[in-house]
């Protein structure tokens, strides 16, 4: 045996003496040289015995052994693998290992292999070379052709592994035409055009021009379809390119529907579809002809974004009666919801409907949402916060902190292995009970880790109200330091903060937008030089200090260039000056509530809410009292006297929280 498989037979070893003492909770902090170096080496393939046995009672020792073997998948023994995985089998870690060695083994056709070693695995790659190892072994039964007919009718295109399947499902008489055009027509309705092509080189010659025709108008309607087969499947084709086509040219949709309707005898859900699509992308710039596009839409056609713009319509014209008049053609469950509460009172109250008006806000101040918190402005009254914190129990916060996912979890984060905390900690969500949830992510804030709050702390009415989890407070000094520096509001500052990046310093955004307030380089830079500050480059937007003085700079910046206006800066922060430009000259003399609504970027107009509702529970966290959300929007401060306390309205948890 080579001196590389005695080394890796003698890591295996070392690990399964050592695996016992991932039960102890400890301060892993000393250890941290160690594993980073065995990380680095295993990574490199360069792990040595002295390395192993450093490491081996580390809690993280089953990630260097699946990094180490991952990086030798062509070198390693089988057997080695096969007991790396018998040993990490229902770990993170172990799953990770698994995935790659599959990967290795249907790349290099080892069809028995993969079968023997496959778990499932619900990627498309996987579940074509699992039927790919059936297909090669023999194994191809009843359920083998049902997986490949389920794998076949998909609108998308499937993985190279998939092509042998098909190609013997196709010669046994299972992928005829019917079925080729059962996909082709997924195809078209997913937009796949190019792949409806590929798909029609198998069919007739009159088939595959046709479908070649479909495949073209779904990319550029054309008036040859008016020709084509009256049947559903014309039908269904001919509504999705027209949708497609309103996205881009409402006019034009509207002019080619009135031809091709009657031509190709479109129902009215057909119909509904694409009159949906004209009348929501006429509306959502407000262009002539928005109301008759929205009233020419089958109710049937409704969803809930388009009732939503039918209230929006109304307000660009300064329509109140037809705004009132939308809400009260909303579904119930929807015009129920708090921010449609609150307008319904809003008009009612400019309509002269006082005692109607002032019922409506009080339902929607029952609730912690930023049209709550309106609603309890127009009342003068508290705002509701019913707070929870994580289980102060003591057995089980030991519970939480000794299980072995968790430790993991944490420590991959602590030495900046982001992907792989990650993959344990979605693991660790699999087998926690809801208490002991809350209890992680408290463990996990208190190590920085402020985002398992944001994105994995639930969705119900509790979970939502665990506020100090899911609002972290961190860099606190410099924030406020900051803040008094450039004359702002520290708790709206603290929600902008939140809103960008929920506190991680090494956030980065698709548009390259970095760090705790999510500056672009080029911002950044500008806002640099213009405080006298060194610009040392894009990385430097990493460290927290410096990217809280340059956002808060910024956030000064816009406010000044809005006439301190807060809610208008809040909107540029987020879609640039431009944009606020254009909705102050389409809208001259808003309130700025109905402004807000009003906003045609979706992405804006919720950004502004949230980070308004944000600073009520920093302003809860900072001085248990808040600035009137109806006052801070406006940019102005109030004396102690008029800031808003906080109640619990119920002894239940309200049913909407920011």
């Amino acid at each position: 045996m080579s001196r590389k498989f005695l080394i890796l037979g003698v890591f295996l070893s070392l690990l399964a003496t050592g695996a016992a003492a991932q039960d102890r909770p400890e301060d892993l902090t000393l250890e941290r040289p160690a594993i980073l170096e065995a990380f680095r080496l295993a990574e490199r393939g360069q792990l040595s015995l002295t390395d192993l046995a450093r490491v081996k009672d580390h809690p993280l020792a089953p990630w260097v052994e699946a990094s180490h073997l991952r990086r030798r998948l062509g070198s390693a023994p089988d057997a080695d693998v096969r007991a790396a995985l018998r040993r990490q089998d229902g770990q993170a870690s172990g799953d990770w290992l698994r995935a790659a060695w599959l990967q290795h083994l249907a790349t290099n056709r080892r069809w028995a292999d993969f079968l023997a070693d496959w778990r499932p695995i619900d990627t498309l790659e996987m579940r074509c070379a699992h039927l790919a190892a059936r297909l090669a072994t023999g194994a191809t039964d009843a359920q083998w052709i049902a997986d490949g007919k389920a794998l076949w009718q998909r609108g998308e295109s499937l993985p190279e592994a998939c092509n042998t399947p098909f190609a013997s499902l196709q010669a046994l008489g299972h992928i005829d035409a019917a079925a080729r055009w059962q996909r082709i027509e997924l195809a078209l309705l997913a937009g796949q055009g190019g792949l409806a092509r590929f798909l029609a080189r198998d069919l007739p010659a009159g088939d595959a021009k046709l479908a070649n025709d479909y495949a073209d108008f779904i990319d550029s309607p054309h008036a040859r379809a008016s020709g084509w087969p009256k049947d559903a499947r014309s039908r269904a084709v001919a509504a999705e390119g027209l949708a497609r086509l309103a996205r881009r040219s409402p006019d034009a949709a509207e002019a080619q529907l009135a031809t091709l309707g009657p031509a190709l005898g479109l129902d009215e859900a057909a119909r509904g579809k694409v009159l949906y699509e004209i009348a929501l992308w006429t509306v959502a710039s407000y262009l002539p002809g928005s109301r008759e596009r929205l009233e020419a839409v089958p109710r049937a056609a409704y969803d809930e974004r388009l009732y939503e713009w039918r209230v929006r319509e109304a307000m660009n014209r300064r329509d109140d009666a037809g705004a009132l008049a939308a809400i009260e053609f909303m579904p119930t469950a929807q015009r129920e919801d708090p921010r449609w509460q609150y307008f319904e009172a809003r008009l009612r109250e400019r309509l002269g409907q006082s005692d109607a008006a002032r019922a409506l806000y009080a339902r929607a101040a029952d609730t912690a949402t930023f049209h709550g918190f309106l609603a309890a402005d127009r009342l003068a009254q508290p705002y509701a916060l019913c707070p929870i914190e994580p289980s102060s129990d003591p057995a089980l916060r030991a519970r939480v902190a000794r299980h072995p996912g968790v430790v993991r979890a944490l420590e991959l984060f602590a030495i900046e292995r982001i992907g792989l905390a990650t993959r344990e900690w979605t693991a660790l969500l699999q087998v926690l009970s809801p208490e002991e949830r809350k209890v992680a992510i408290e463990f996990a804030r208190d190590a920085h880790w402020y985002d398992r709050a944001v994105f994995t702390i639930g969705n119900t009415p509790e979970d939502l109200r665990h506020y100090s989890l899911r609002f972290p407070l961190h860099h606190e000094a410099v924030l406020r330091r900051e803040s008094k520096r450039q004359d702002l509001d520290p708790a709206w500052v603290a929600a902008q903060t939140r809103a960008e990046s929920a506190f991680m310093p090494r956030a980065r955004s698709h548009a390259d937008a970095r760090g705790l307030m999510q500056l672009l380089p080029s911002t950044a830079e500008r806002t640099a030089r213009r405080l006298g500050l060194p610009w040392t480059g894009a990385e430097s937007l990493y460290r927290p200090e410096l990217n809280l003085e340059l956002g808060i700079a910024h956030l000064r910046h816009e406010l000044d260039g809005h006439g301190g206006i807060a809610y208008q800066a809040i909107a540029a922060y987020n879609a640039g000056p431009a944009p606020v430009m254009r909705w102050n000259r389409d809208r001259p003399g808003f309130d700025p509530d109905f402004w807000i609504e009003t906003v045609t970027y979706r992405e804006t107009r919720e950004y502004v809410a949230r980070v308004l509702a944000f600073s009520v529970i920093y302003d809860w966290r900072l001085e248990r009292s808040a600035v009137p959300v109806s006052e801070r929007l406006l940019g102005r401060t109030v004396p102690a006297a008029a800031r808003r306390q906080f109640t619990c309205p119920t002894p239940n948890a309200p049913g909407n929280t920011p």
